[in-house]
């Protein structure tokens, strides 16, 4: 059993933290703020993520719950998990300025879901109810639109026409899960559309995988990113699959010390709304109870950028819209 002075090996995930979307977003905010000046509006988190939402709001963000909480005309920005089209229409009764932080894979959901339901099927999104990303999905949408996350609810779905079924997926899913979903689809519907898994973002897929890659070497995974965040949830929850005592920490100081009694080696990686400083922070956390050293594992190199709206392509360091 390992000793509080023992060498604790820690294997750092490749890749872990931000994504592309979530950079464009926080990204979109803070030259917002530049452009603009405070206050800017912000419908939701912007991510799932404390700690960035903390800083956003010291800079000046304001994050409300619904757009009738915002001064008309004011700046505002839609979270990187998207709207419902009523969202919209409401902001535009208000006459907000508008900036929308919409993942671009988020969006690509949204209109493959209107192009089916423009055919008329039945589109069945995988999905868990509730969460923002599949709210907004599911507002974007006009016509016959089931919410299911597992395979019993399947046998549940009652649909207009066998031959005219098609399914959409939330993109912060475990990619195995939603297969097994996928497949029991396609046994009760033959003649169902949809994408397989590749709706489930790259950066999704990418983090479940570098876990995967290093649950067989590892005592214990520790998954750094937001209590309320569907992708860290499944990271843990890919560990924990795995057999190995696996945890979901917000913040450096949530990690407890008591996990590591009988802890060698030590698995760490972070959700893709979580910053890489909260990362290093926990490490640093994890020093005062055990020396450490840290191994970064091969993975995947994430290099996908997502271009800004126009109106914010251009840095400014001016607060007026002019």
């Amino acid at each position: 059993m390992a000793a509080q002075t023992d060498l604790l090996r820690i294997i750092l995930a490749q890749p872990r933290g931000f994504c592309a979307g979530v950079e464009r977003a926080i990204d979109i905010v803070e030259r917002a703020l530049e452009r603009y000046g405070a206050p800017v509006y912000v419908r939701h988190e912007i991510v799932h993520n404390h700690h960035v939402v903390e800083e956003l709001r010291a800079r000046g963000a304001v994050f409300v719950n619904e757009v009738d909480e915002i001064p008309v005309g004011a700046v505002t920005v839609f979270s990187a998990h998207g709207v419902s089209r009523k969202v919209e229409s409401d902001a535009a009764g208000r006459q907000l300025d508008v900036i929308d932080a919409t993942c671009p894979l988020v969006q690509r959901v949204h209109k493959e879901g209107r192009r089916y339901a423009d055919r008329d099927y039945d589109v069945v999104l995988i999905g868990h109810a509730g969460h923002p990303e599949v709210e907004g999905t599911r507002g974007q949408i006009e016509g016959q639109l089931h919410v299911i996350a597992t395979v019993a609810e399947v046998a549940q779905l009652n649909v207009r026409d066998r031959e005219r079924v098609a399914y959409i997926t939330q993109t912060t899913l475990s990619i195995f899960d939603t297969r097994n979903v996928i497949e029991a689809l396609k046994r009760r519907f033959p003649s169902i559309m949809g994408p397989d898994t590749r709706n489930i973002c790259y950066a999704t897929q990418n983090r479940q995988k570098a876990v995967l890659d290093i649950v067989g070497s590892v005592d214990m995974i520790v998954v750094v990113g937001g209590l309320n965040s569907s992708n860290s949830r499944r990271l843990r929850e890919i560990g924990e699959s795995a057999g190995v005592p696996s945890y979901l920490v917000d913040r450096p100081e949530s990690f407890d010390e008591a996990w590591l009694t009988g802890v060698k080696t030590l698995g760490l990686t972070a959700g893709a709304s979580a910053p890489e400083k909260l990362v290093q922070e926990t490490i640093d956390r994890i020093r005062k109870f055990r020396p450490v050293v840290v191994e970064i594992r091969d993975g995947v190199e994430e290099n996908v950028q997502f271009r800004l709206p126009p109106r914010l392509q251009t840095p400014s360091t001016t607060n007026s819209a002019a």
